[in-house]
């Protein structure tokens, strides 16, 4: 084996545009991530059976089915019934779905453990319940639960190259497609694997730190 430096000088324009993707499903996964995972959160909070059991049963299936397969349906089968998403949107759906179902169970922790006394001062005072919930409640579950939350970004991160089996050209689909044009499989996905790598290392470590100050 031998490692050739022109070949990863001509694999690295298309690296950056892999690189650009990734970061995008990654972005924008998150964001659905958090806003339904803490929809799914307060559903499971509701005093309606009708609401909470439905809602239970969906998150329950969405993350004890693998994600791979949840990415096929959206793409292949959803326009069979008339839907069809682009590779990318259907990447992003895929990721934040998936991944709302676990930050709805850091949300219900978060929720979970802001003291009783905080909800018992709100009723003394009266407060709306709305209003309750979002100056009152949230705001320290949400800050407790900040770690968990990036832990999960993390993880999202690591999952990102599946988004390449429906055509998305990630990194790792830029690798490949590179590979198959050139041959030349060490230097693409070693830069890959070493971006990978240089992405989620030093995010963990920012949030120990993160987890560290917020203890305080």
């Amino acid at each position: 084996m031998r490692w050739d430096w022109n070949a990863v000088g001509d694999f690295m324009p298309r690296f950056w545009d892999g690189l650009l993707v990734t970061l995008q499903a990654l972005v924008l996964g998150a964001l659905l991530a958090f806003a339904l995972g803490l929809v799914w959160a307060l559903a499971l909070r509701s005093p309606y059976r009708a609401v909470r059991w439905p809602v239970a049963a969906a998150t329950e299936f969405v993350r004890n089915t693998p994600l791979l397969v949840q990415l096929f349906f959206l793409y292949y089968v959803l326009p069979e019934w008339g839907l069809t998403l682009s590779a990318m949107a259907t990447g992003v759906i895929g990721l934040g779905l998936h991944y709302s179902t676990y930050t709805a169970e850091v949300y219900r922790a978060g929720i979970d453990g802001v003291p009783a006394g905080q909800w018992e001062a709100a009723t003394a005072l009266s407060l709306p319940r709305v209003l309750t919930w979002r100056s009152v409640i949230l705001p320290q579950a949400v800050r407790r639960v900040v770690p968990a939350l990036g832990n999960y970004v993390i993880a999202m991160l690591k999952d990102t190259p599946m988004i390449f089996v429906i055509g998305v050209m990630d990194m790792l689909g830029q690798a490949r497609q590179f590979a198959a044009e050139t041959f030349l499989t060490v230097e693409a996905f070693t830069v890959v694997g070493i971006a990978f790598i240089a992405l989620s290392f030093p995010a963990s470590l920012l949030l120990r730190a993160l987890e560290r100050r917020l203890v305080r």
